[in-house]
């Protein structure tokens, strides 16, 4: 799964990375965004990519109740054809959500889990398949918009530490992704597989970065061993 993420590059590096008209979304780096939190998300809108914050935690629009958004921070790549809650999100409302790491925690034979933080070998942004819903429940009136990660099988590097991972897109896949449009069925299909094992990196960090109100440079610091323990 996908539980925490990060978002460290300046505001011109992934407006560059990612191609999006230029946003009015104020930056600020983020070395913990967890659940139920606003993320950064590019959709394609009229042609062109946007940049705009959504809630993570998808939010179907027929649920009653938004509490639901906090269990549904990941969709499964095997059944989001099929479920409900991802089908129409699938075909209409794909979007790319923006990170440069993210965390996963291996459990040790003694004591606590083990987090690491994953990111691609030169450490650039990049971003997670992602689906957005529109609810239109909101008590006070407003429309709110929540986004929800992709998982897959995890690659040969993280499979001793968990056995999903987020399904991280190439910048050659993004046109694809989202373009709902002209591209659906097996084309999209296809981009739902795990990255290359020897294109990214896994370190050790503290385990301050379990709790959700520690969200500085120290989550990410290397901590003991390099690499991932089997």
């Amino acid at each position: 799964m996908c539980g925490r993420y990060t978002l460290t590059k300046p505001a011109k590096t992934i407006q560059s990375h990612f191609a999006f008209m230029e946003s009015k979304i104020p930056h600020k780096k983020r070395y913990n965004i967890a659940p139920t939190q606003q993320a950064p998300v590019v959709m394609l809108r009229e042609g062109k990519r946007e940049l705009l914050l959504m809630r993570w935690g998808l939010i179907p629009p027929w649920s009653k109740d938004e509490k639901m958004g906090s269990r549904m921070i990941n969709a499964r790549a095997e059944t989001i054809a099929e479920k409900p809650s991802f089908r129409n999100a699938l075909q209409r409302r794909r979007c790319l959500i923006v990170a440069d790491g993210f965390y996963e925690w291996q459990k040790q034979p003694q004591g606590p889990k083990q987090p690491y933080w994953i990111a691609l070998k030169g450490e650039e942004p990049f971003a997670f398949a992602g689906l957005w819903e529109r609810w239109d429940r909101a008590a006070d009136g407003n429309a709110l918009e929540t986004c929800t990660i992709i998982t897959t099988g995890a690659n040969e590097l993280l499979r001793p530490v968990h056995d999903r991972m987020p399904v991280i897109l190439s910048p050659n896949e993004y046109d694809v992704w989202l373009d709902v449009e002209s591209y659906q069925g097996r084309e999209v299909a296809d981009l739902l597989r795990p990255y290359p094992s020897e294109a990214m990196v896994a370190r050790p960090v503290s385990r301050r970065v379990n709790n959700v109100a520690n969200d500085d440079p120290e989550c990410i610091e290397p901590v003991g061993t390099e690499g991932i323990t089997t």
